[in-house]
Order: structure tokens, then C-alpha cells, then sequence
């Protein structure tokens, strides 16, 4: 058996309030490396056309206010 499936297995042997505590840290640690993620690649450069492209949209009226 692999490493995953006996973290599977443990999983379904939580008690509810243990597997909400779980699934609410498994959140917060996939919104981190998200954002570590996204930090990343606007270092590296991979959003610019991106943001480029939406400032010339802008500048060209091509937005709605909210």
C-alpha cells in the first residue's frame, strides 16, 4: 500500500470535526501555494501581456465601471 493510499485510508477513519479541521488546512495550504505560485510568475514575467492587454483595453474605453 502506498503512502497515499494509507493517508486515504486514515482519512475516512476521521472523526467529522477532525476531517473539517483537515479539510479546512488542506484550503489554507492550497490558497498558499497558490499564491506562491502566482507570486512566481508575475516575477518571472508570465502575467505582463496579460496586464498589458488589459491596460490597453482600458485606455481604449473598453471597460465598465462596477
Amino acid at each position: 500500500m502506498s503512502t497515499l493510499e494509507q493517508i486515504e485510508a486514515a482519512i475516512l477513519t476521521l472523526p467529522s470535526d477532525e476531517f473539517q479541521r483537515l479539510r479546512q488546512w488542506l484550503s489554507d495550504v492550497d490558497y498558499q501555494r497558490w499564491d506562491e505560485q502566482l507570486e512566481k510568475d508575475i516575477e518571472d514575467g508570465k502575467l505582463d501581456a496579460l496586464a498589458e492587454e488589459a491596460i490597453a483595453e482600458f485606455k481604449a474605453g473598453h471597460y465598465r465601471k462596477i
